[in-house]
């Protein structure tokens, strides 16, 4: 556990430089459009009434065509990566889609008839924060910041809501997962199938 919350430490303090890929031509309108997308999207997908489960697999969806998947799932897995065969590292993307779109889905009814809008965005090294605010009902304001990156399109790969950044608190929550199961990457892949 004392390796975890080390190696978590020095994640921090690398977050921004080590989760983005290189930036090619993307633009502030690209970053900002593509999370006015996704926003839209999740709302529409929340507002639809639909049963949970086929809401899950419209978030997969959105999560797959809008967010950088190997570069979230290949740092939120860390250390224990390295150790993973191919198709360990296959599975535990396709696995880590549906945990995020049951995960995070499921707190997305909140967005319905929120008013989020794009406030700012600037150029951080290699990537693009999009800077929002949320007014959800009958709850004070939140910031929520996207960072987006070009990987031969607009795709976000990290996400902060009032500070909190959702990488990090992942890559945490797969290593205790790992941690559990003793270091088995197979049984904490199996875990996450039905996790969220």
């Amino acid at each position: 556990m004392q390796r975890r919350v080390f190696l978590g430490g020095l994640a921090g303090l690398a977050a921004a430089g080590l989760a983005a890929p290189p930036a090619l031509a993307l633009t502030a309108g690209d970053a900002a459009s593509l999370v006015t997308r996704v926003l839209a999207e999740i709302e529409g997908v929340a507002a639809s009434g639909r049963a949970q489960s086929a809401m899950d697999a419209e978030y997969a969806g959105i999560f797959a065509r809008y967010a950088d998947v190997p570069a979230i799932a290949s740092y939120v897995m860390g250390v224990d990566g390295r150790r993973a065969s191919s198709a360990q590292k296959a599975a535990f993307q396709e696995a880590f889609t549906g945990y995020a779109a049951r995960k995070y889905g499921r707190r997305a009814g909140d967005l319905v008839g929120a008013t989020i809008k794009v406030n700012s965005v600037r150029k951080v090294k290699s990537f693009h924060e999009v800077q929002c605010s949320a007014q959800l009902r009958g709850a004070a304001p939140l910031a929520v910041n996207f960072m987006v990156s070009e990987r031969g399109s607009a795709l976000f790969f990290n996400l902060t809501v009032s500070g909190t950044n959702l990488l990090l608190n992942e890559r945490t929550e797969i290593g205790t997962l790992i941690d559990r199961r003793q270091g088995d990457i197979d049984a904490m892949i199996a875990d996450l199938r039905t996790a969220g």
